[in-house]
């Protein structure tokens, strides 16, 4: 098989261009909305330029899906690395961080996410790359706990709980901005599952 082709400078900036402004377009029109002439109409490009990059919105909306999911597990990374020991409060605390509730990014996830769920193959995608990030986050969660002195007992049950006490509350703050309680409550209940799937490491597991 072929080795794909580098993007040059210029190609890479016009892609990113078409990827800023989709997620605009998205999240002011909705994705069921938008058309390709719009994004490319935001972009300042023609359609020529959308489909020497992507051959669909689908395609896009997985390209920036990828790159911002990439983006985040690099900076929960960065953030675990500097917790070397310490609590699991300042672990978390150190992921919440890295992870932004963001209004855009909620309503153009869930409307891709509800366009998914009526296509079974584009299904399979968003739950591979579901699969793909925890895969990604889970050992960098696991290893920073491990420093603060707790095992993991259920690393997938763990991954499931994680993400969806994310989405739940990520629902509850964007609903109540302003409410300081939502975003409490968020971080004392990702506290909670990670005290319930895992348990303080003794002498017998060293």
């Amino acid at each position: 098989m072929p080795a794909a082709t580098p993007l040059t400078a210029r190609r890479a900036r016009t892609r990113q261009r078409l990827l800023d402004a989709a997620l605009d377009v998205f999240a002011e029109e909705g994705f069921g909305r938008t058309t390709v002439e719009r994004v490319c109409e935001r972009a300042g490009f023609t359609r020529g330029a959308f489909y020497s990059n992507f051959t669909s919105l689908d395609e896009l909306f997985l390209a920036m899906w990828e790159q911002r999911s990439t983006a985040m597990v690099d900076d929960v990374r960065a953030a675990l690395a500097g917790v070397a020991d310490g609590s699991p409060d300042d672990a978390l605390r150190a992921a919440l961080a890295a992870i932004p509730v963001d209004d855009a990014w909620y309503r153009v996830t869930a409307e891709f996410t509800a366009h998914a769920l009526r296509n079974p193959a584009l299904r399979r995608v968003m739950a591979a790359r579901e699969r793909s990030i925890q895969d990604a986050v889970l050992p960098v969660i696991v290893a920073a706990l491990a420093r603060t002195g707790r095992r993991v007992t259920d690393e997938a049950a763990l991954g499931h709980a994680l993400v969806a006490v994310h989405d739940g509350t990520t629902v509850q703050v964007l609903l109540e901005p302003d409410d300081a309680t939502a975003r409490i409550r968020r971080e004392a209940l990702f506290m909670n599952v990670l005290h319930a799937y895992s348990t303080p490491i003794t002498a017998d597991d060293r």
